[in-house]
């Protein structure tokens, strides 16, 4: 039989002020994917590096947001799609196509001052995770 000790767990060390910043910068270009990488990256290193928590917590709520969004238009583009038997089908994509750009701009704007250890604030975003 194996032993079914528990081991202790040992805390991680605290980031590194560049490793602090890096995982910072990644949370917001992850971004750009989707809002699962914002939210590993808080999760794992939100007691490490208080810089990677609040940008990390930053990026997660503007990437919420942006589902929110993403879900909204769905919604509002399937209806006025069928109420004008399909006349706003040929609109609907170019409403995604600029959400997808204005997502991507500002994740990248926010790798960029993150990188640079700015913390950096999204025009528009609820904030959920506070």
């Amino acid at each position: 039989m194996t032993d079914a000790t528990p081991q202790p767990v040992t805390p991680q060390p605290p980031l590194s002020q560049a490793d602090d910043r890096q995982w910072a910068s990644f949370a917001h270009l992850g971004g750009i994917i989707g809002f699962l990488p914002s939210l590993i990256i808080w999760l794992v290193f939100k007691d490490r590096g208080t810089f990677t928590n609040q940008e990390a917590k930053e990026a997660l709520n503007f990437q919420i947001t942006a589902l929110i969004a993403w879900v909204a238009l769905f919604i509002i583009t399937s209806i006025l799609t069928a109420v004008t038997f399909g006349i706003f089908g040929f609109i609907a994509p170019l409403l995604y196509l600029a959400l997808a750009v204005v997502i991507i701009i500002f994740s990248i704007q926010g790798f960029l001052k993150a990188k640079d250890g700015v913390a950096y604030r999204y025009p528009f975003a609820l904030r959920l995770i506070k």
